[in-house]
């Protein structure tokens, strides 16, 4: 056997070799491929069966949190005969810091959008109260604070922010599933 014909048979045995390889590779491929996307899928999950419940707790106490500071329910929650004004005012603010100081750790399982929707409530809150009480008399009655920021909020043109920021929260939650 010449030398010539050693390297076509060499060369022939290579491309016999070389097609195995790729024909391998193209059914192999597909299998570590799905491989690695059902490995990935099962840590996503994981990390859903952790997290989810994290996540709904920390809606679940956002809304109680826009309830709780909803002048509606705060005004009646808070509310003692024979307060003025301005001590009902003490109380309202006091009421709202520590109930968003409860709820402050939330924000890192809710979204950006919704945090930013919460903390604006709560300081639009603060701010109606502390504007009401300023354009109320010195000696005004927690009962006349309570009229005048219901009776300002009954009179919003646009919808009440209250349910408002509830609706974004309960589609943040609904995005979830």
């Amino acid at each position: 056997m010449n030398a010539i014909d050693y390297l076509l048979d060499i060369l022939k045995f290579s491309a016999a070799g070389l097609i195995v390889i790729f024909t391998a590779w193209f059914f192999i491929k597909d299998f570590i491929s799905e491989r690695f996307n059902y490995q990935n899928l099962e840590l996503r999950k994981a990390k859903m069966d952790h997290t989810l419940p994290l996540r709904l707790q920390a809606y679940e106490r956002t809304v109680l949190f826009l309830e709780r500071i909803n002048p509606a329910s705060l005004l009646i929650r808070l509310h003692i005969s024979g307060m003025s004004a301005r001590e009902m005012q003490n109380i309202i603010l006091s009421d709202i810091r520590a109930e968003y100081q409860h709820n402050i750790s939330q924000q890192i399982y809710v979204s950006d959008i919704t945090w930013a929707i919460v903390k604006k409530i709560k300081d639009d809150t603060i701010s109606m109260v502390n504007n009401t009480v300023n354009a109320l008399p010195a000696d005004a009655s927690a009962l006349d604070l309570s009229k005048t920021i219901l009776s300002h909020l009954a009179g919003l043109e646009s919808e009440n922010p209250y349910e408002v920021a509830l609706s974004i929260v309960k589609r943040d939650v609904q995005s979830l599933f």
